[in-house]
This record gives C-alpha cells, sequence and structure tokens, in this order.
C-alpha cells in the first residue's frame, strides 16, 4: 500500500492565524504556493469549496497550468450543476491537466452555507441527491452509447459525452462525511474515504463502517483512506508544544475578529464536526500528540486537529495511522506557503521511508506464511 501526500491551496493567503490578505483571487500566491507543494514532493492540493470561494474549477485549471506533476483534488459540491455538465467539465479538466484531476464529492453538512447558494434540500437528501448525481456523471464518464435516466432528482434522455477522462475508468472519486447517509454514499461511491483528523480509535471504527457500507457492492477492499491533519513540526518536542501555543495565542486574536469563525453555531450540525468536538472535549491532547486546541477555538471547522512533536514523533503517530489502513494524508499548516515547503523537507522523506519499512515488514511477513 503507497502513501499520498495532500496539500492544500486557497485563493488567498489565509488561515486560523492570519486574517485574509491580499484581493480575493490571487494568482501570484496561488502559483507560489502551488509549486511549493510540487518541489516538495506533494502528490496532490487540495482546492476547497464554499458558497462564498471563488470558482474552484478556475483555480484548478490555474495550478495545472502553473505545475507539470502536482494532482489536483477539486472539492465539488453536487446539486447545483446538472451532473452531466459537472462530468463534462471534470473530464475536461483531465485533459488540461494530462490526466492530474480527482474529485472530492463534498454534499454540505451545514443547512445555512447550503441556503446561501440557494439549497433548501434536508442533510439526509441531500446525500440522497449526492448518491443519484454520481450515478450520472459515472455513467456520463463511461457509456459509449447515449443513454436516459429518471430518478428522483434528475432526468435525462439521449445523454452522449464526447468527451471522457484521460484516467480510466474515470477520475477518482474522494468523499468525505461521517452520518450514516454519508457512509452509505460512500461505501457505493467512493475510491478514496476522507476523515478529518480523529483518534485512532475514532479512525479505526470509520473504517470498519465504511467498508461495511461498501461489502453489498463487492468494494469492501476497494476504498482507500485519507486523514486531514495539521502537523506542528520543530526539531525539539519541546519546541513543537511551544510553537503549538504559539499558533493558539494567535489564532484566538483572528478567530475573534473573522466574522468566517464568529458565525459557527456552537454546536455543529454535521456529524464530522460533533465528532471531532467530541474529541476535543477529552483534553487538549488526545493519544499521544493529537492536539485538539485550534479544534476547540473555532468550533470544529474543518481540517483542524495537530500533530505536535519532531519529524519522526509525528512521522511515529502517521505510521500508526498507515497501520490501521490510512494512505494517503492531507496535510497543511498554518503559515501554508512556509509550512509546504518546511513539511517536503523534514516530514515527507521520513515518512515514505517509514512506509517502506512497514511495507517490506507486511511483505516478510506473508512470505513467511506461505512457506510455512
Amino acid at each position: 500500500m503507497s502513501v499520498e501526500f495532500i496539500g492544500y491551496v486557497s485563493h488567498q493567503e489565509s488561515s486560523e492565524i492570519h486574517l485574509p490578505q491580499g484581493p480575493a483571487v490571487n494568482p501570484p500566491y496561488i502559483a507560489a504556493v502551488a509549486q511549493a507543494h510540487e518541489y516538495g514532493g506533494f502528490d496532490r492540493v487540495l482546492i476547497a469549496h464554499s458558497s462564498a470561494s471563488p470558482d474552484g474549477f478556475q483555480i484548478a485549471s490555474f495550478v495545472a497550468q502553473q505545475t507539470k506533476r502536482l494532482g489536483i483534488l477539486l472539492a465539488h459540491r453536487p446539486g447545483f450543476v446538472a451532473p452531466t455538465l459537472a462530468a463534462r467539465q471534470l473530464a475536461t479538466l483531465d485533459h488540461f491537466s494530462a490526466g492530474r484531476t480527482a474529485v472530492h464529492i463534498i454534499s454540505g453538512g451545514d443547512d445555512t452555507e447550503q441556503q446561501r447558494d440557494g439549497d433548501f434540500l434536508d442533510h439526509d437528501e441531500r446525500y440522497k441527491r449526492t448518491d443519484e448525481y454520481l450515478d450520472v456523471v459515472k455513467r456520463s464518464w463511461t457509456s459509449e452509447t447515449p443513454f436516459d435516466h429518471e430518478g428522483a432528482f434528475y432526468r435525462v434522455k439521449g445523454h452522449r459525452s464526447l468527451v471522457r477522462p484521460v484516467q480510466k475508468p474515470h477520475l477518482p472519486v474522494y468523499f468525505g462525511g461521517s452520518s450514516e447517509a454519508a457512509i452509505q454514499v460512500a461505501g457505493k461511491h467512493a475510491d478514496v474515504f476522507a476523515l478529518w483528523g480523529e483518534s485512532l480509535a475514532q479512525v479505526a471504527e470509520t473504517i470498519a463502517r465504511v467498508r461495511a457500507a461498501a461489502k453489498p457492492y463487492g468494494r469492501e477492499n476497494a476504498i482507500r483512506f485519507s486523514l486531514s491533519l495539521r502537523p506542528i513540526i520543530a526539531s525539539t518536542e519541546d519546541a513543537a508544544w511551544a510553537r503549538a501555543e504559539s499558533i493558539l495565542a494567535r489564532a484566538t486574536d483572528v478567530v475573534k475578529s473573522n466574522p468566517n469563525f464568529t458565525r459557527r453555531p456552537s454546536e455543529p450540525k454535521n456529524v464530522g464536526a460533533q465528532r471531532l468536538l467530541a474529541e476535543a472535549a477529552k483534553g487538549t491532547v488526545v493519544d499521544k500528540r493529537l492536539w485538539t486546541g485550534i479544534t476547540a477555538l473555532t468550533k470544529a471547522a474543518g481540517n483542524s486537529t495537530s500533530l505536535v512533536g519532531t519529524p519522526d514523533q509525528v512521522t511515529e503517530a502517521l505510521i500508526e495511522y498507515y497501520r490501521l489502513g490510512i494512505s494517503t494524508f492531507l496535510i497543511r499548516g498554518f503559515d501554508p506557503l512556509v509550512d509546504a515547503l518546511g513539511y517536503g523537507r523534514d516530514l515527507l522523506p521520513l515518512v515514505h521511508a517509514a512506509v517502506a519499512q512497514e511495507d517490506s515488514k507486511a511483505n516478510s511477513k506473508e512470505l513467511d506464511a506461505v512457506q510455512a
């Protein structure tokens, strides 16, 4: 099982410790961050989605033109364009990126945020729509002949696309969501299931749930798993924890003045955020070095848990997740550009070496078992 690293490219410079700076669409910054990830050895970068963000398709196309090897993971929310159109848009992007595009399907867990774009379906209905949406998208990507579709949300007659993805049979489909409705859709459709940075016990539980949901489709061993974290590394463990406390102090000031955080409900509705807050309630540090300080501060605003320590210590923690079945790590720092370079220099090579060692041990055990 190989390991994949995904970074993050925003449309402007901002984070929990940086108020948004510069224009809403900042091409030089986007290019610099994308190129830093490529230089650092990342496999992909996530381009996120929200009801207020610039258009991700255009940012993704720009990133593809500014890089040579770096893959793109484009967050896409079903329900706002026809699935046949989305299929053509994604397939076209795959051509312009020379087969470097993947899509991260996010159905949406916040009613208020959905309604800003005119979507008034409730949580479970959104996942039912996503299921049907992906049925049509995948059929558009693969069907050689015109097809009809008539479902609860979409009706198509005689559709056949002239553009299909470079990648076969189709683009990799990443998928996230912790509710039971989300898990059921993931079992049917996900190539990679994405988790936020939870404890080892929670991650093991979720992996088991997703595999159980995939079993009726014969896919229980086909799905890979991704974990999102915010590593904080330094040359010594004390220095890493000091850096974490400094980040928390700076973030506290930023969060108080940033409406994106101050408007968040104290009890978020989406299950993923609820699970992160449940972890934070256990203490500032869960397991050995999973830090929940930013999670508690931001009310679990997305990817907010950190692994804190030296590069060797953080590598050890990542390998524990790898042993559970995590093969993709989506990591981003609080200083996005600088941290991307630091991860590429100090962390990624260690993890790749440790994974190779783990795989070698596993192969040796399998060989011994066969010979026995």
